[in-house]
């Protein structure tokens, strides 16, 4: 973050300072107090469950430098009506003071956070990069993220996540995205907007925001997204695995399930071998090598980038190998395309392998009166993929997709511990899939099935070893 005073950060925002108003931050917001280091800002946020006021102390102690609060507390700090709206006013002022900032945005229904871990991993190789943590891409996340940069900070990669509409151009409007990226409109929060023509419209809303001089990037993957080039008035990269898309992947194959291809972009034709897992990763790659195309990155740079990179973020398509086992674990979230391309991922590896597939699935959320269905549908993909073993934990949404002869076999647990006594029948050289919705915490699923499939391990050794 840019040094500045308390009192400069009051006028700022139209709050008033108190305290030590010299005192300078020299370090983005937190709103953990555990986070807190010297010269950092504390947030003190009021929640449903909790009030950032109560950990002040506890931010100072950690070296919290000042303070923003709706009230004064003991120590320095600015008192704001609004301290989320604050941290957007101060983050789009330290934008104005950053000209030479690369700002871009990403948005879509799925794969966000890939793209955005490629294209920092391409970007971080040539300039300081600052880029969303995680998937921390809300009203919250995104001016945190842009806080962070200070004047040797050449690209900030912004994740733009809605849950209503106007949401997006608000973050526009506070980041001023130089590259605007829309990756695909599917039915993620379809249960939020209601329908796909209003997704469509609230990710439409990073491309109607841009300035003519910045640059669209838009994925060919469903009508809605080719569409948006409507929306602006200056230049657009279309990408895809379509001839006549700018950016575009040729000669495709997979290997180990990791995607091989020829990237094709204006400059010409490189090859690419993926460490990451799934078909559905070749989409991701492309969204940020449109973006480096954007911004001129030579595409040997770009391919040999994608070559290499690796994911920053946890629990997405994470691959564990324990004792002939391979669990796959893609637990941070789930909607019906992630759904399917996942099941596509565990069949190359099943089929490689030559063991039994079993699918972990739980709820996917926010699907609104669609759910049942979008549910099913992920379980009709199962059975045409010929998986082996679907277990759906927790909702039986999933029944409905699988035909009274299917090949697959369907087992309903009620919940993660039911589903763990499963485990049981497994065999050495099977693959394993664990997903579902964030708020289902499948991470400790697939933790659970590690473990237990050691044990199991450990206990047949012994056996073994006695005889």
């Amino acid at each position: 973050m840019i040094p500045l005073t308390l009192e400069k950060i009051a006028t700022i925002v139209g709050g008033k300072a108190y305290g030590d108003i010299t005192q300078v931050i020299t370090s983005a917001p937190v709103f953990d107090s555990r986070s807190a280091v010297n010269g950092s800002l504390f947030l003190a946020l009021v929640g449903d469950n909790s009030d950032g006021h109560d950990f002040v102390s506890d931010a100072k102690a950690h070296g919290a430098t000042g303070f923003l609060t709706t009230k004064e507390v003991k120590g320095d700090g600015v008192v704001v009506s609004d301290v989320l709206l604050a941290v957007r006013t101060l983050a789009a002022y330290v934008r104005k003071e950053l000209p030479n900032l690369t700002v871009i945005g990403i948005t879509g229904s799925s794969g966000k956070t890939t793209t955005k871990d490629l294209l920092a991993s391409i970007l971080s190789s040539r300039a300081n990069c600052v880029s969303t943590k995680a998937s921390f891409n809300n009203e919250l996340g995104a001016p945190i993220t842009l806080l962070e940069c200070d004047a040797d900070t050449k690209y900030c990669i912004l994740e733009m996540g809605a849950r209503h509409q106007g949401d997006i151009a608000a973050l526009c409007k506070m980041a001023q995205p130089h590259v605007g990226v829309v990756l695909r409109v599917g039915t993620a929060h379809l249960g939020e907007f209601g329908s796909v023509e209003k997704i469509a419209q609230t990710k439409g809303e990073l491309i109607e925001s841009l300035n003519r001089d910045a640059i669209a990037v838009l994925g060919t993957y469903d009508p809605h997204t080719k569409a948006m080039k409507s929306l602006h008035a200056g230049r657009t990269i279309f990408f895809g695995e379509g001839s006549e898309d700018d950016v575009r992947a040729a000669d495709i194959e997979m290997r180990e399930a990791r995607p091989h291809f020829d990237l094709v972009t204006p400059a010409g034709r490189d090859a690419v071998g993926m460490r990451l897992i799934g078909a559905h990763q070749i989409s991701n790659a492309l969204a940020a090598a449109a973006v480096c195309t954007a911004l001129e990155i030579p595409i040997e740079v770009i391919a040999s980038g994608l070559s290499t990179a690796d994911l920053a973020s946890k629990w997405r398509m994470q691959i564990n190998e324990i004792e002939d086992l391979l669990i796959i674990n893609d637990s941070y979230n789930a909607n019906p395309e992630s759904m399917n391309a996942a099941l596509d991922s565990m069949l190359l590896f099943a089929q490689e392998r030559g063991g039994a597939s079993w699918a972990f699935l739980g709820q996917m959320h926010e699907l609104g009166t669609e759910s049942n269905a979008l549910h099913a549908s992920v379980a009709a993909h199962a059975h045409k993929l010929g998986i082996d073993h679907l277990v759906s934990i927790g909702t039986r949404a999933f029944a409905e997709g699988i035909p009274a002869q299917s090949s697959t076999t369907l087992h309903y647990c009620e919940d993660i511990p039911q589903a763990l006594t499963l485990v049981s029948h497994f065999a050495q050289g099977d693959v394993v899939l664990v997903k579902a919705s964030r708020s289902e915490h499948f991470e400790t699923l697939s933790q659970g099935i590690e473990d237990l499939w050691k044990e199991l391990r450990m206990k047949e050794l012994s056996g073994e070893d006695k005889k």
